[in-house]
């Protein structure tokens, strides 16, 4: 969950990053009693998202500005549209703003993304839903955005549920293991609130996946027609996920095969930065 003690940490070290000893140009040019007043607005249209970011930027730079934000996260904007407005000592206003600026810019980018594969899969009953696949050390910002733009979130970590991929099953059966004995002994092992899911690549696995009882099981790269022949096999027995060669133009196609769950790396690894614009006007 995006906590404001996760928010503080991550901005935090975003501040140090770009002023480790102080914005040298801000504090040579500007005098200290100057205020200034900068307004966040789209130049394009989007969903928003990273409010709460943006806004402490200003506030861990300098306590005594004020960010009022317009826009709540989800909301969508139109170009000319204000979200925020920061106002505080110039020389804080302009050491936080490309910190504040480029957190709105990705995290609104991903929601907008993630808003477009929602809405291409509206009245499918399939739910759009994030992968790993995020910027080291920003996995909380990107997926709260993915939320905000209407998705879900996968495992947010890999101590979250269990989730044996094809290296864990190759793994085994170049042991010679029973990929159903080997789920199976795990299950027992495991406290039995942890979800457990399985990666397939082939039809001729699942009867092995299913008799484990596992409860979700990841259908990647399937062919639409496999997809479907796939949710017909399972036939309610488990969530069927589906992943691999999502796209905006594939991603309907694939919702109407029947499964429950795509998962889209896309929706992060993918999404471009909005063009968003922080106009500063300094006084005294």
């Amino acid at each position: 969950m995006l906590t404001t003690a996760v928010i503080d940490r991550v901005v935090a070290a975003a501040l140090a990053e770009d002023a480790p000893w102080g914005d040298i140009t801000s504090e040579a040019l500007i005098p200290a009693e100057a205020t200034a007043t900068a307004v966040l607005v789209p130049r394009e249209p989007g969903v928003f998202s990273g409010g709460d970011v943006f806004a402490a930027a200003f506030h861990l730079t300098d306590a005594a500005t004020e960010v009022e934000v317009r826009a709540t996260d989800g909301t969508a904007f139109a170009p000319g549209d204000v979200l925020a407005v920061a106002t505080g000592p110039a020389r804080a206003v302009l050491t936080a703003e490309r910190i504040g600026l480029n957190f709105a810019q990705r995290l609104s980018g991903i929601a907008t993304l993630t808003a477009a594969y929602v809405a291409a899969v509206d009245g499918t009953g399939a739910r759009i839903v994030d992968t790993r696949k995020t910027t080291p050390g920003l996995r909380a910002f990107e997926r709260h955005a993915v939320r905000s733009g209407g998705g879900h979130n996968h495992r947010f970590s890999l101590s979250d549920a269990v989730m044996a991929k094809d290296n864990h099953l190759a793994v085994l059966t170049r042991a010679g293991l029973s990929v159903t004995e080997a789920l199976l002994a795990a299950k027992a092992r495991l406290p039995h609130t942890t979800h457990i899911e399985v990666e397939v690549d082939r039809l001729d696995q699942l009867d092995a996946v299913l008799a484990a009882g596992v409860g979700t099981i990841m259908l990647d790269n399937f062919s639409l027609d496999d997809l479907r022949a796939g949710v017909a096999h399972i036939a309610g027995r488990a969530t069927v996920e589906a992943s691999g060669g999502v796209s905006l133009e594939t991603v309907r196609s694939i919702a109407e095969t029947g499964v429950d769950v795509i998962s889209v790396g896309a929706l992060t690894h993918s999404a471009r930065a909005l063009d968003l614009g922080l106009d500063v006007d300094i006084a005294g």
